[in-house]
């Protein structure tokens, strides 16, 4: 059997360098073909393209002069020779990569720019193992309409928890999904209390290793709400359906509970090399992708509601999803556009929640989902948090 044939976007983020140790740990299941990143690190790339030796990669930023010789370089220092890979630069990289000819593409894209590459993996015909959650969102029905039954293979730890607990029953059987949050690093805080925590503070996720965006999005639970919104889309269940619970431990990923009260979960010890391995290889398993429980050793997981109050992100997000078209989008951007100046110290960490529902109660829609009508929306999310966010900074 030939391995799969794997495109990486992404690949220099959390994501796509995981994915190269699972690439790396099964060379007889996967073969990398193709790679893109933005090219902030143009270093990481040209190793990376050497070690896999894959035919084309891609950079959004940077001099691909630059890039090729850093490639030559890489190559000498490896002891190969006559590697030469298609350089493709420019804004629309990752999307012309994401169409080269693949088994499957795997968009570890950070943010709305990963719409464009999702439309084009699933233009391609490729299986979609999805890590960027905001372009579904983002894209909504747009997304859902260009993908066959079964294209799109969530790569997310909770969804690919729940694409699994899914394999125990129809989907007439499914009662609620139950998406769980480890309670990032103001588990526990009330609102009052996190008024005037630092940037320093919320990068501190007691989990995951993530970078400075989703990190931040795991602080205020906006992550987790982004997360509720692509539960709704890839499986199909009403959001009133869709439940959070806060996990400490992050050992149980998500769980199913099914119409009898049965509830089913997916449990293993947090590494996202295991979703990523199963989002390139599905319906099949990868032998030894990563470590299970250990069974020796006592230990005690526990769980606890959330504190809406506290973090209202999910209910917002909920809101959002139901009023539907663009809706979504403003939700991402004004996020996107909060959480920057939250670095930079010009306004408050609850100030980014609220600044997201003050620019939605502005919005006012769109007659109809398209790529255009998404981008103006990002456009006017984004600029009107720049306007709220320039009056009201600290």
């Amino acid at each position: 059997m030939q391995p799969r044939r794997i495109v990486l976007l992404g690949s220099t983020g959390s994501i796509g360098t995981q994915a190269i140790d699972v690439v790396d740990g099964a060379p007889h299941l996967f073969e990398v073909v193709a790679l893109s990143a933005g090219g902030g690190n143009l270093d990481l790339i040209a190793r990376q393209a050497v070690h896999t030796r894959a035919k084309a990669v891609g950079i959004a930023k940077g001099d691909p002069r630059k890039l090729e010789e850093l490639i030559v370089e890489a190559t000498r220092a490896a002891g190969l020779e006559n590697y030469r890979p298609e350089i493709i630069s420019g804004p629309d990289a990752s999307t012309r990569i994401a169409g080269i000819d693949a088994d499957v593409v795997l968009n570890g894209i950070t943010g709305s720019i990963g719409l464009a590459p999702t439309l084009a993996a699933l233009k391609s015909g490729a299986t979609l193992a999805l890590a960027n959650k905001e372009s579904l969102i983002v894209g909504g029905a747009l997304v859902k309409a260009a993908a066959r039954d079964g294209q799109i293979v969530p790569v997310d730890s909770e969804h690919s928890a729940i694409a699994q607990c899914l394999r125990s029953g129809t989907a007439d059987e499914v009662d609620r999904l139950i998406l769980t949050a480890s309670g990032g690093p103001f588990r526990g805080r009330t609102r009052e209390q996190l008024h005037n925590v630092s940037p320093q503070e919320a990068l501190a996720h007691p989990t995951w290793d993530m970078g400075l965006m989703v990190t931040t999005n795991s602080a205020s639970l906006v992550n987790k709400g982004l997360e509720v919104i692509e539960a709704h889309l890839l499986f199909d269940i009403p959001l009133d359906r869709i439940d959070v619970v806060v996990h400490p431990q992050s050992v149980v990923h998500s769980m199913v509970q099914f119409v009898d009260g049965s509830i089913i979960a997916q449990a293993s010890p947090p590494d996202m090399r295991l979703p990523i391995a199963l989002g390139l290889g599905w319906p099949d398993r990868v032998p030894k992708a990563a470590t299970p429980c250990d069974w020796s050793r006592a230990t005690s997981w526990t769980f606890e509601p959330l504190d809406v109050k506290a973090f209202p992100a999910v209910d917002l997000a909920k809101d959002a999803a139901k009023q539907g078209s663009t809706f979504p989008a403003v939700f991402n951007a004004a996020n996107e556009e909060a959480v920057v100046a939250f670095h930079e110290g010009r306004i408050r960490f609850t100030d980014i929640v609220d600044t997201i529902e003050a620019v939605l109660g502005e919005h006012a829609g769109s007659s109809g989902l398209t790529v255009e009508s998404v981008l103006d929306a990002e456009r006017w999310a984004r600029k009107r948090t720049h306007e709220r966010l320039a009056v009201s900074s600290l």
